[in-house]
């Protein structure tokens, strides 16, 4: 056999980039890790992962039983035959137009620090800005950072959502590809916001992000992302695994902003560890898609903090089933939540939150806020709260609303001269404002447009409705 015939029969025994077939085997783990020339350590941990994955059974709950979600239907990666381009300039222009409808260039030239953008499963563009470097602020792709970075990646990957955690867990870490790493370094400070878009594009795929964020002792780190997909051909998956790592005094703050079709089935797992007085606070903002997610927080180390703000939008053939989970260990903790839910034309939203404390949590307390909106008759908002006080000294606040409109403030607003509709839009973002107060400026104007888009899809307002009297506030 000639050399020659050697290259070709190693090379048969993976996929190539863009010929990926629909399902799961091992050989599709095996041609991702190929094609992305990972070390032995890693290609290893898709490998076991792949057997949890395998011996783990589907999930019976959320939206999974009616839909009847087949993962074999999927194909798990989709290749963009791009190298990673550092200028915006030298990016595709099908895939920069697409990319102009969200403002990215905007927000690039105003602000950010850097961008990471992946299109299907890969990253195909990256940019940091000099300042973060001098900082010793590392901020790349997860790609990028096996290689160049292995011993952080490795000493964190899979250490706050392990392989096992869920089927789904185990889903991501055989198969992820793409994603955000950031390291910041004891004492510094994120000089502006970290940002990444991830979008669909491909039918019948899978996208699989891996985000790892590390904030060392006495640092700050903020962290924006943002999610779409543009396919309405079939339907599309998504399950991402977001690990964040506070060190003692360190303080993270994390914003998702997913606008997905309809299409999209999302099931995120989301998790944090909080160190001896740090804090973590996952803003969560979810549009579009089917999605099961419930950003969790561990406060391990004593004065730790945490605090989760949901807001979800569901529609006409769609179930958010969305919340938070927060563990209280250490000592004099403290957590809140806040779920703000939206359901109209016949869509389903529903609050799971777990808040638990160990009983090594002596004088920890959690406050949980709860509040579903419906929008009319057809829609449905429940409330699945599971709370669990070990600690004889933790003490837990909860409470829930569910409501539809108040007409008497219909009538009030009306009153003073604003329309039907226009009032119904300042009702909704008064609705959602203790969420939307802790997003970024451009990012609040951004929601205030998804909010009028949703309502109009919905039939909750007219089209085309002058909003000149509403502040984007």
């Amino acid at each position: 056999m000639t050399s020659s015939d050697k290259l070709d029969q190693e090379e048969n025994r993976f996929y190539k980039a863009d010929g990926f077939p629909k399902g799961l085997s091992r050989k599709v783990v095996e041609s991702i890790s190929h094609i992305k020339n990972e070390p032995s350590w890693l290609t290893e941990f898709r490998l076991k992962a792949f057997s949890v994955y395998e011996e783990k059974p589907m999930p019976n709950w959320g939206f999974i039983p009616q839909f009847r979600i087949n993962i074999d239907d999927y194909v798990h990666y989709v290749g963009t035959n791009q190298k990673k381009k550092k200028s915006w300039d030298e990016v595709d222009p099908e895939i920069l137009r697409s990319f102009e409808k969200l403002g990215i260039p905007e927000h690039e030239r105003k602000y950010l620090a850097g961008i990471e953008t992946m299109n299907d499963s890969e990253t195909i563009y990256a940019n940091v800005k000099k300042e973060l470097t001098d900082l010793g602020i590392i901020f790349c792709d997860i790609d990028t950072a096996i290689k160049e970075y292995p011993e952080l990646v490795r000493e964190y990957l899979g250490t706050v959502v392990t392989i096992g955690d869920n089927k789904f867990s185990a889903l991501n870490s055989c198969v992820f590809s793409g994603g955000s790493f950031a390291y910041i370094p004891k004492g510094v400070k994120t000089p502006m916001p970290l940002q990444a878009y991830f979008k669909v594009t491909a039918a019948s795929s899978g996208q699989y992000e891996r985000t790892l964020l590390i904030a060392d002792e006495d640092s700050h780190l903020e962290y924006s992302e943002g999610c779409t997909s543009v396919q309405d051909k079939g339907t599309n998956f998504h399950t991402a695994v977001v690990e964040l790592v506070a060190k003692k005094n360190a303080k993270i703050f994390y914003t998702t902003i997913q606008n997905w079709k309809k299409n999209m089935y999302n099931w995120t797992v989301k998790r944090g560890i909080c160190h001896e007085a740090a804090h973590i606070t996952w803003t969560d903002c979810n549009i579009g898609a089917n999605t099961i997610k419930y950003p969790g927080i561990i406060l391990q180390g004593d004065h730790s903090t945490g605090d989760v703000l949901s807001l979800a939008f569901a529609g006409g053939g769609q179930i958010q089933d969305t919340g938070a989970r927060i563990i209280h260990v250490g000592k004099n903790t403290r957590s809140n939540i806040l779920a703000k839910g939206v359901a109209l034309d016949g869509g389903v939203n529903s609050y799971r939150g777990l808040v638990k404390f160990e009983p090594s949590s002596k004088g920890s307390y959690s406050h949980i806020k709860c509040d579903g909106l419906m929008m009319d008759s057809r829609s449905q908002s429940h409330a699945y709260p599971y709370n669990d006080v070990s600690g004889e000294e933790g003490t837990l606040n909860y409470e829930a609303t569910v409501s539809k409109i108040d007409e008497d403030q219909l009538f009030y607003l009306q009153s003073r001269g604003l329309g039907e509709d226009d009032a119904k839009l300042l009702i909704i973002n008064g609705f959602c404002e203790g969420v939307t107060k802790h997003l970024d400026v451009e990012y609040s104007v951004e929601m205030t447009k998804l909010i009028r888009m949703i309502l109009e899809d919905g039939h909750v307002i007219s089209e085309n409705v002058p909003t000149g009297k509403i502040s984007a506030s």
